[in-house]
């Protein structure tokens, strides 16, 4: 909400979904790692130098310029409103304060020395002007969102708090160190600008080690393909559902973000509870796989369906999906749909994953058809998309949290980063088929899965109405990248029975979720009617994590309790390797 027109905007120096909020070092690493996915949203940015991704188009700069021209007096308020704040400042009356949320100036000597309290006023006051104007300017949504965005990269990078001779942090490291941290941090920052991602390192390369202290849930390799390897996890209870799941992962990164570190992997949480769980591990793609595209990733997830019925001898599974993994998995159901094949998932599952584009976030504004046939361009001349790339885009999605907290860290006291495993799981990145980019962008930017038949699965036509399997679906309240209410909407495109879940916090928090955390609640509706705020108005808030609710919700469809497997494979298909195999260590 704007502040009155007379003065600037108080207690709030960014936009609301660039304040920080948690100020201690778990909850800084949490909020650094909000923008690890939403893979989807992005691929169109990846492809595009990064400084014009911090200008906003020529039509969208001119229709705010007019806009703010049609409103002079509101202008004139506002810059009035400011003189006089800035006028309080020099004086020393100002009451301006960050949000006692905002780490940035965290530290007392903000508030207690009068040349950083001013200094952190009038970045406060401009800043608060400027998010005032761009309100003011009422522009339609898609304009809104980019001028935010650009704002956001200025005002972000103009905070005092980045200042090396400003930050009392900085300054305090000087004399603790006599002056080391300005050459460590200077050596720090030029290997980092050396290759992409050209931002700050967020964890050690050498923080963890995959098989070791991740991924460390013990299964084995039972199939392997040119595409995708499939884990089978060794079950840890005496009886297991006869329903077996098969994860699909996202298809940038690797496998492990759904098998972090012991008492925070969702696949340990699974296997305790006596599900019967199967993994794909993608393969780290290069320029041989070019024509690698959604139909190649679509028969992979049948592949590994098909192996999971051979191994089990059940005739059904239940699919689980993560972010752009998700995209898949609604194509391929209604592939099977389209083929007579449904029967054989008997439930589905979607975790901030977005189907339907429409206003879907800050990249889905910046996105426009010039700018994505330029981008798959990129991609196809190279034969695929960056992993690299695209987490430099990630980090400019949050610059507060995931650029600038580094850059004072790293770069201003010269200090290595704490060690996180979201984000050294973030920084394992991997390459995307140009074959794929070019799909993704495709059904993103004509956002054909809200129109049956406009896209293709293994030559069905996908109409996800036609999906009438069970569904389970996941959002986080505060996820910028893939805004709760898109998720949401793939609610109203499936056929079948839908349980919405709404998780506390942000993308990647929202699924790193384990049970214990007296914080973590989630919220959830006995109906799934068509408006997203009509559901939270009905929606009740139950404590704790969705993993217990979500294997409450498959258990009911599982079927009967069988005796565990004694031996992994089977049936033709043996042991190839132990997790977490082999194509997680490509690089």
């Amino acid at each position: 909400m704007a502040q009155p027109a007379t003065e600037p905007a108080r207690n709030a120096s960014a936009p609301p979904s660039q304040r920080p909020d948690d100020t201690s070092a778990t909850g800084t690493a949490e909020q650094a790692a909000e923008a690890a996915l939403g893979l989807d949203m992005v691929l169109i940015d990846a492809a595009e130098s990064p400084l014009r991704r911090l200008v906003p188009p020529a039509g969208t700069t001119l229709r705010f310029g007019l806009a703010l021209a049609r409103k002079p007096g509101t202008v004139a308020r506002r810059a009035g409103g400011l003189a006089q704040e800035l006028g309080r400042i020099v004086r020393g009356r100002s009451e301006l304060a960050p949000s006692k949320k905002d780490k940035r100036f965290a530290d007392p000597a903000w508030v207690g020395n009068g040349l950083l309290r001013r200094a952190m006023q009038l970045h406060l006051a401009a800043s608060g002007t400027a998010w005032d104007l761009i309100e003011d300017a009422d522009l339609e949504w898609q304009d809104d969102e980019r001028v935010r965005y650009s704002a956001t990269m200025l005002v972000d990078a103009l905070a005092p708090s980045n200042a090396p001779f400003l930050n009392p942090l900085a300054l305090k490291a000087v004399v603790d160190t006599g002056g080391r941290n300005a050459v460590v941090g200077v050596r720090r920052m030029v290997s980092d600008l050396a290759s992409a991602p050209r931002v700050p390192t967020m964890v050690e390369p050498d923080a963890f080690t995959v098989g070791e202290d991740l991924a460390v849930t013990p299964g084995a390799v039972v199939l392997r393909t040119p595409v995708f390897e499939l884990i089978q996890y060794r079950p840890t209870t005496e009886r297991v559902r006869e329903l077996p799941l098969v994860i699909v992962p996202p298809t940038i990164n690797k496998y492990y973000i759904t098998d972090l570190a012991p008492g925070r992997s969702i696949v340990e949480h699974y296997v305790a509870a006596g599900q019967q769980v199967f993994m794909i591990s993608w393969r780290n793609p290069d320029e041989r796989h070019a024509d690698w595209n959604l139909d190649t990733y679509g028969q992979a997830v049948l592949d590994a369906m098909a192996a999971v019925e051979q191994i089990t001898g059940h005739e059904q599974v239940a699919l689980q999906a993560f972010c752009s993994g998700g995209i898949i998995t609604a194509m391929v159901l209604a592939h099977l749909a389209a083929t007579g094949q449904q029967e054989r998932v008997r439930a589905a599952s979607y975790s901030v994953s977005v189907l339907d584009w429409t206003r879907a976030g800050t990249i889905s504004a910046l996105t426009d058809t010039k700018r994505a046939e330029a981008a798959t361009e990129r991609s196809r001349k190279k034969g695929y998309l960056d992993g690299a790339q695209l987490a430099e885009v990630f980090a400019w999605l949050r610059p507060n949290d995931l650029v600038w907290n580094y850059w004072v860290n790293n770069y201003l006291q010269g200090k290595p980063p704490p060690k996180f495993d979201i984000l050294y799981w973030n920084s394992d990145t991997t390459r995307m088929t140009a074959g794929l980019h070019h799909d993704f962008v495709d059904v993103a930017v004509r956002n054909t899965l809200t129109k049956p038949g406009a896209a293709t699965m293994l030559g069905s036509p996908v109409d996800l109405s036609t999906v009438t399997v069970d569904t389970y679906a996941t959002a986080g309240v505060a996820d910028h990248i893939c805004p709760w209410q898109a998720c949401y909407r793939t609610t109203q495109l499936l056929g079948g029975e839908t349980r919405f879940v709404l998780s506390t916090s942000g993308h990647i928090a929202s699924l790193v979720n384990p049970p214990g955390n007296p914080k973590s609640t989630f919220q959830v509706a006995k109906e799934t009617p068509p408006d997203p705020e009509e559901w939270l108005a009905q929606a009740e808030t139950v404590q704790g994590s969705w993993w217990p609710d979500f294997m409450t919700w498959l258990g009911e469809r599982s079927g009967e309790e069988i005796p565990a497997p004694e031996k992994l494979g089977g049936n033709g298909l043996d042991v190839l390797a132990d997790a977490p195999g082999t194509y997680v260590f490509d690089k």
